[in-house]
């Protein structure tokens, strides 16, 4: 607790036993009056300033003025009365504030709970000057300086591993609890814990762009955007309060004066007041303006839990209606990285034919030239390679050790008169030559992420009905990738500005009830994600503009937390209108049973108190999404 809460605890536990004690005493009268008042003011004379300042300021139909209304008014009735019966209009006050107590409570679990979670800002990075290692503000960091990570130490800024190899926890960024190995050439992202070899990080980013800043800067400013729930919440409080205030007056002042229909109502207007007093504690709407908003903060701190990051809680409720996903290929459900997946060779061994390949495309920075290299997995000696001519298009000549050496696809040996053999793996071909003869061929192909296929299944689990992919990809390469997958629809050879025509032909297609969310990484689907109806967008490796376009960014570039997305959304959702429906039906019911004299002030309480306590209860549960 903090010192608010621990004087509010004490407050209410000093005004609970001077009321226990009061119950007891035989003072009559005025002085009875007097002892009551004491424990009245001890536990409510906030509440009273608040309503007086809500009057002043013509803003007054809040819950602190249905509350000193009641409570004033329940103690005038026994002045007027003469009954000495003051523990009512204290109960009502006390509960009340027992309600508020227990509600900024939860707020305050729910947002530590995040807040430890997201507590990833660094505090310093380290700079090496003069052989000493200087500590300094991370703002200062320009790009391209090299920082030093110690074991223990968070990552300050994104940047690149120039030497030293660690494990990293990424929990805090991904939900994942299994640490990520890296070495140098690594990329890394800020937010992360260095767990165990010191690092030397030459930063890619300012730190005001950094992923650390980015996703801070996320979750800070999520509760902004409102979903329409809470803005239906907002407007149903502005309508609400002043039509049950004009409700409580009406039934204050007309029974007494005549009589409806002929029923013979009683006309005491101490019975009638009284009703009415109790109508106002009925109706105040805490468990709705507390609850509603609770649900979605709480929904939006268990998705940071997993790594899923929301921007709003508009964001959340739209994603929660999601029935398509379309996403794009490369970097969302493959890795974007080209690996050699086969070698097919006439007589020469697997292993000579990537050597040569690696060789001959040595001075390369094309990704499948890299791919090559890695494959043959050693440093290569470009001693070995000479008389390097590259054909735009087709590929490249060499000698290697003398011999000559051909590596391209099929229009390099036609061009060479070199007889080859078609291949019908889906991928590209590296044909090759060596000494004027076909030696066979090497299929590169982009990996497919280990749980893409797991994905797809999961989200048509979660009710998504239809699953589409759009790329720029050759047909043969796109088909084979769907179908692996099991993706329903694919449409192939697509340039960026073909992706929105074929997404915007998808929303037309789609009910209006029904939300399209399209999931992508690069730079070219930034448009994309800003004509979906929900963007989603990999934030661990996707560009920039990506991230910023989306309205969901998954941190760890796994595609299966698209359905857990789905899924916390969903439960958000459902808890949301669970606390609607309840708030309002027990209110309906307390107030028509108050109207008619069968509910008294202590039901009203339950009404009230009650009501808001269950809803913040129910309402915390959507900060608990791990097993979903």
């Amino acid at each position: 607790m903090n010192k608010k809460q621990k004087r509010m605890l004490a407050r209410i536990v000093v005004a609970f036993v001077l009321m226990a004690g009061l119950h007891f005493t035989t003072v009559e009268g005025w002085a009875r009056f007097a002892l009551y008042l004491v424990p009245y003011l001890v536990i409510g004379y906030d509440i009273l300033i608040k309503a007086a300042k809500g009057i002043k300021n013509r803003q007054m139909f809040d819950e602190s003025f249905l509350m000193a209304v009641a409570t004033v008014g329940a103690i005038a009735l026994a002045l007027y009365s003469k009954s000495g019966d003051y523990t009512e209009a204290v109960a009502v006050m006390l509960f009340y504030q027992v309600g508020e107590l227990f509600q900024s409570c939860a707020v305050d679990k729910s947002r530590r709970s995040i807040s430890e979670l997201m507590d990833i800002r660094p505090d310093y990075a380290n700079v090496e000057r003069g052989g000493a290692l200087e500590k300094v503000d991370p703002d200062e960091v320009a790009i391209g300086s090299v920082i030093v990570v110690q074991p223990g130490e968070k990552v300050p800024i994104d940047g690149v591993v120039v030497d030293g190899a660690s494990s990293l926890n990424t929990s805090a960024l991904t939900g994942e609890s299994v640490p990520r190995d890296v070495k140098q050439g690594d990329e890394i992202i800020s937010g992360c814990i260095n767990m165990t070899g010191v690092l030397k990080v030459r930063t890619t980013k300012e730190f005001g762009e950094s992923t650390v800043s980015k996703i801070l800067d996320l979750v800070e400013n999520a509760s902004s955007r409102k979903s329409k729930s809470e803005d239906f919440i907002t407007k149903f409080a502005r309508v609400y309060t002043p039509a049950v205030c004009a409700a409580a007056l009406a039934l204050a002042v007309l029974p007494p004066l005549v009589r409806v229909f002929g029923m013979g109502l009683p006309a005491a207007w101490d019975t009638w007041i009284y009703r009415a007093l109790t109508f106002l504690v009925i109706s105040c709407p805490c468990a709705l303006v507390i609850s509603i908003p609770l649900s979605f903060f709480a929904g939006i701190g268990g998705a940071s839990r997993e790594g899923v990051l929301v921007k709003g809680s508009n964001y959340l409720e739209t994603l929660s209606q999601t029935k398509i996903v379309v996403f794009d290929k490369t970097g969302t459900l493959t890795k974007g990285v080209f690996e050699v997946n086969a070698v097919h060779h006439n007589e020469m061994a697997q292993a000579k034919l990537i050597e040569y390949a690696a060789l001959v495309e040595s001075y390369s920075s094309h990704p499948i030239s890299k791919s090559l290299r890695r494959a043959y997995g050693r440093p290569v000696d470009n001693s070995r390679v000479t008389e390097i001519t590259e054909i735009g298009g087709e590929g490249v000549t060499a000698k290697v050790d003398g011999v000559p050496v051909a590596a391209g696809n099929a229009k390099l040996m036609t061009r060479l008169g070199v007889p080859y053999i078609n291949c019908h793996s889906v991928g590209t071909i590296i044909h090759m030559a060596v000494n004027g003869e076909y030696a066979g061929h090497i299929v590169i192909s982009d990996v497919v992420k280990p749980h893409a296929k797991e994905a797809i299944t999961a989200l048509k689990a979660a009710g998504v009905h239809k699953t589409v992919m759009l790329t720029g990809d050759a047909k043969a390469v796109a088909d084979q990738v769907a179908a692996s997958l099991g993706i329903d629809q694919v449409y192939a050879e697509l340039l960026p500005a073909d992706k929105v025509a074929k997404v915007e032909e998808l929303l037309k297609m789609k009910s209006e009830k029904e939300k399209l969310a399209f999931t992508g990484d690069g730079i070219n689907d930034a448009p994309v994600l800003r004509r979906a109806d929900i963007g989603i967008a990999m934030g661990a490796m996707g560009s920039d503009a990506a991230i910023e376009a989306a309205d969901v960014v998954l941190m760890d570039d796994d595609p299966m937390k698209i359905s857990k997305a789905v899924k916390i959304s969903r439960k958000c959702l459902g808890i949301v209108w669970q606390n609607i429906i309840f708030a309002i039906g027990v209110k309906l019911i307390c107030l028509a049973l108050g109207a008619l004299g069968i509910a008294n002030m202590w039901l009203a309480i339950f009404a009230d108190v009650g009501v808001m306590i269950i809803a913040v209860l129910n309402a915390i549960r959507a900060l608990f999404v791990k097993k979903l």
